[in-house]
C-alpha cells in the first residue's frame, strides 16, 4: 500500500515560502519507512500512552489519548499494530470515525527518554478479533495495517517522568 509522497500542495507551498524543501525531502528519504524495524517495535511497545488522529466521513479531524499499561500496543508484525478499546465515555468518536473513514495517525512520544514516532495507516475494528481475549475488559480491538511510519527528531519534546499508571487502566494477560 502506497500513499505517495508525504508531502502534498500545501506542505511544498509552505516549504518553498521557508526554504525548507530540500530539507524536507532528504527527511523524507533518512527518516520514512512502511514496515516497523525492531526499534519500532521496541519503541512502540514501551508507550503507555498515544495520540490517535482520525476523520469522520466528511473529514472532519479528531484527536484522542489512548493509554494501558507499556505493552498495551502490540507490533503484530512488520506492516501491523493492534491496541484495544477501552469503556470510557461510551461516545466511539474515534473508532466510529474509523468506520467511516480508516484512515488514522498513532503518535507515540516517550517523554522520559525523549523520542517520538508517526505511525499512519489504515484501521479496522472487528468485534471478534481473536486478541480481544488477550485484553481484559476490553470491547474492541484495533488493528492499524501500516502504510508510513517516520521518526521525529527529539529536540522539542519535554522531558517528563510518570508518576503513577491511572487506576482504570487493565492489567494485561501474560
Amino acid at each position: 500500500m502506497d500513499e505517495g509522497s508525504l508531502y502534498h500542495d500545501g506542505s511544498r507551498r509552505l516549504q518553498d515560502r521557508f526554504g525548507s524543501r530540500s530539507v524536507a525531502d532528504r527527511l523524507e528519504r533518512v527518516m520514512v519507512h512502511t514496515a516497523l524495524t525492531a526499534d519500532d517495535r521496541t519503541f512502540v511497545e514501551r508507550c503507555a500512552m498515544f495520540f490517535l488522529a482520525t476523520a469522520d466521513a466528511d473529514g472532519r479531524a479528531d484527536c484522542s489519548y489512548k493509554a494501558g499499561l507499556p505493552g498495551f500496543v502490540r507490533v503484530l508484525d512488520e506492516r501491523t499494530v493492534a491496541f484495544p478499546d477501552y469503556d470510557g465515555n461510551g461516545m466511539f468518536r474515534s473508532l466510529g470515525n474509523i468506520l467511516v473513514n480508516p484512515h488514522v495517525g498513532l503518535l507515540f512520544i516517550d517523554f522520559e527518554h525523549p523520542g517520538r514516532r508517526r505511525i499512519n495507516g489504515i484501521a479496522t475494528v472487528d468485534p471478534d478479533d481473536p486478541l480481544l481475549a488477550e485484553y481484559p475488559d476490553a470491547q474492541l480491538v484495533v488493528r492499524v495495517e501500516v502504510v508510513r511510519i517516520f521518526r521525529n527528531c527529539p529536540h522539542n519534546v519535554h522531558r517528563m517522568r510518570l508518576v503513577e499508571y491511572s487506576t482504570a487502566v487493565p492489567p494485561l494477560r501474560d
